[in-house]
């Protein structure tokens, strides 16, 4: 039995922060039912074609899920929603701001007509302040909570490679939807929670909003390497890839002077023996780095920093990591079914013991909207009359 049989989760959700929070609550064996526009559905299903047809973002957050179609503005969609979340657990939303209130759908008057309901409200900017109601995307909410201005190299600042800000917040959704499930069962109660993305990532700026702070002096992008901390950053070797490697202390060091670089003398020398004089001889430490293992292949690079006990990684492409040892070695890819065929997914991430996570298909869009409306109690002239009004 996997830990959250039994929890039904009703899900308006679109886009990659609300489909990421459910998905990992399917993994875990939720029944998410995913309501989607009728005309299209969740946005995301129209990003690209590149998996047999399908959408990456799609078939990556929504396997495990029910598609359910509901038009919403209409009063039989209303029903069937309100119908809906009278026999759900949890219901998640990332419609823009007020938008279900205006329907008769907000969190205050669902916990109140259904005390067990655990309410998630995700937005950009939260429900209050002056950016409440502005748009927000994952790459504009990476720019207003500085964190582009910390990534990327010293001379251009870069958004992330992943859109942090909707995997923040889909997560804090995520684990705050499990907390709040805990508590009902000591409770009785549900609760209402709110994730924006804004604050998400802004917990996520971490260290950086504190040494700002309190020095004054906002730290510098840096690309691969450490304002704080050298030699950390990727060298070049001799058949053309790049090694990353970090030392953290001294001790370590004296191992990568000594073992790696073949220059013991490195060691004990004034400029290069503590992290400080390191850090104020960065270009001289990185040059000595650079020179030696451009001598030697990525493997040779790796064996000698392996054996010396120094933190290193090859900078792989995204076509170098899909055939990632580790990966394979744990087996961590599985066989997913999709409309377009079979395609092949990761496995979630926790390992639990004696659980197996579920990996069911991505569903057609409206696939299972029929069978639930008769789960509901709904007979098959009712349904024809949902069709023909449009409102599923």
């Amino acid at each position: 039995m996997r830990p959250l049989e039994g929890i039904t989760v009703v899900a308006l959700e679109q886009a990659v922060a609300a489909p990421i929070a459910t998905r990992h609550l399917a993994d875990l064996g939720a029944r998410v039912l995913k309501v989607e526009r009728p005309d299209g559905g969740d946005f995301a299903r129209a990003y690209d074609d590149k998996v047999k047809g399908l959408a990456s973002h799609f078939v990556w957050l929504n396997r495990s899920k029910e598609s359910v179609t509901l038009d919403i503005k209409t009063d039989g969609g209303r029903r069937v929603l309100a119908d809906l979340v009278a026999r759900a657990d949890v219901f998640l939303q990332n419609l823009a701001p007020g938008a279900l209130a205006r329907l008769g759908f907000d969190s205050a008057g669902l916990r109140q007509r259904h005390p067990l309901l655990i309410t998630c409200d995700m937005s950009g900017y939260g429900s209050a302040g002056p950016y409440r109601d502005k748009r927000a995307y994952d790459l504009l909410v990476q720019c207003e909570t500085a964190l582009v201005a910390v990534t990327g190299p010293p001379e251009q600042p870069a958004k992330t490679g992943v859109p942090a800000a909707d995997i923040a917040a889909g997560m804090y959704a995520y684990s705050s939807i499990l907390a709040a499930l805990f508590a009902r069962e000591r409770t009785g109660e549900g609760t209402a929670i709110e994730v924006s993305m804004f604050d998400s990532l802004a917990e996520w700026m971490g260290y950086q909003l504190y040494a700002t702070r309190y020095s004054g002096v906002a730290p510098p992008r840096s690309g691969l390497s450490h304002p704080t901390i050298a030699p950390y950053d990727a060298y070049e070797t001799a058949d053309g890839h790049s090694v990353v490697l970090g030392i953290q202390n001294d001790r370590e060091w004296v191992r990568l002077a000594e073992g790696v670089l073949q220059r013991p003398e490195l060691a004990t020398d004034p400029d290069f023996a503590t992290n400080r004089a390191r850090v104020a001889n960065r270009a001289r430490t990185d040059a000595v780095v650079a020179k030696a293992l451009k001598t030697l292949t990525a493997q040779e690079a790796v064996r000698r920093l392996d054996a010396a006990q120094i933190a290193s990684a090859r900078l792989n492409t995204v076509e170098e990591f899909l055939d990632h040892p580790q990966l394979a070695a744990r087996h961590r890819w599985r066989e997913v079914d999709t409309p377009a065929g079979p395609i092949q997914g990761l496995l979630p991430v926790p390992v639990m013991s004696g659980v197996e996570m579920r990996m069911d298909p991505v569903p057609a869009l409206g696939e299972h909207t029929d069978a639930v409306l008769r789960e509901l109690g709904y007979d098959d002239e009712r349904i024809r009359a949902l069709h023909e009004e449009q409102a599923v």
